[in-house]
């Protein structure tokens, strides 16, 4: 399985962008695709996360209301559409796939499979 996230890039506080990750390979055991990220100095932090048989997306709380996850099954892609972006939200994003049980969606221990991250630097 192979993931490809891209979208990063540098953009003031209040404003969006969206991440992209495509995933290929042997992904027919893959429930959920997720986002990740990590700031410097700081631990791993869930963002959000999507099964592809459906369901509700679960969100970190500090991203609730403002970034949504989607999918598009027809292209194996998960994006991350994120809005009214704050400098906290700098981070390297990292895109993820595995098998958590839906209580564990939020644990990055039950993702096997990992991309590259991409980052996204916000300004004040």
């Amino acid at each position: 399985v192979q993931l490809q996230a891209s979208g990063g890039g540098l953009v003031q506080a209040g404003g969006s962008l969206r991440l992209s990750c495509s995933v290929s390979g042997r992904t027919f055991n893959m429930r959920t695709t997720g986002w990740f990220r990590q700031a410097p100095g700081k631990e791993r932090e869930f963002v959000a996360a999507v099964r592809w048989s459906g369901g509700s997306p679960h969100y970190g709380d500090s991203v609730k209301g403002r970034y949504a996850i989607s999918k598009d099954n027809a292209k194996n892609t998960v994006y991350l559409q994120m809005n009214n972006l704050k400098p906290e939200d700098t981070a390297v994003y990292y895109c993820a796939a595995g098998n958590p049980i839906l209580t564990a969606t939020r644990d990055s221990q039950f993702y096997n499979y990992w991309g590259q991250g991409t980052l996204v630097t916000v300004s004040s």
